[in-house]
């Protein structure tokens, strides 16, 4: 029987490049000697009998930076952490109360600079059997789920862009339903999708 994330593995054995949010932006350039610290966000997808699906978040409106946002499980590299892949399960595990014994790790994608200096590494993964998400009442408002098929599109992805810090900063965006998923996020998911596209 074929793996129902055969092209997921299939999109991490080809060559991919490092991505960033300066990449649409290119009148923009990073800031000179900036210091980026490591973090690490997990892309967790689950087979269903009605096809793929990858589990998000949608951050606290209470919380300070990005606040509403749509988002992976994960964050920043601590001391105790077995680097990006081990902040990515400890986040997720914290976020979402997804047990690391219930995750395959797939593999990773290379590193995405985000403006706030993260160099984010996306951390693929199955979940290995199907688990109830408890939300981290102070970080998290909602978990959710979005169809592998809507993810894996290129043409589900568009540009748009907005004022930040008095320049137009341009961004992907991937909208599924009442969640609007943009910035990083996006980013990281349209890589996966080139990856994936024949």
């Amino acid at each position: 029987m074929r793996d129902p994330l055969a092209p997921v593995i299939a999109a991490l054995a080809r060559p991919g490049r490092p991505s960033s949010d300066y990449d649409l932006n290119p009148g923009t350039l990073p800031p000179e000697g900036r210091v980026l610290r490591p973090a690490g966000v997990l892309v967790p997808f689950l087979a269903t009998p009605g096809g793929v699906v990858l589990y998000l978040t949608k951050r606290s409106s209470h919380l300070r930076h990005h606040p509403g946002q749509i988002a992976f499980p994960g964050g920043k590299v601590d001391p105790d952490d077995d680097g990006p892949i081990g902040a990515a399960l400890r986040e997720a595990h914290e976020e979402i109360a997804l047990d690391p014994a219930n995750v395959e790790i797939l593999g990773t994608m290379e590193p995405h600079e985000t403006v706030t200096s993260f160099l984010v590494t996306p951390v693929i993964a199955r979940i290995r059997a199907p688990f109830l998400p408890v939300p981290e009442a102070g970080e998290v408002e909602e978990v959710f789920t979005v169809p592998l098929e809507h993810v894996a599109n290129p043409a589900r992805f568009r540009v748009e862009g907005r004022r930040w810090r008095g320049t137009r900063r341009h961004y992907y965006v991937a909208p599924y339903g009442p969640y609007y998923i943009w910035g990083a996020t996006a980013r990281i998911l349209r890589a996966l999708a080139d990856r994936m596209a024949p």
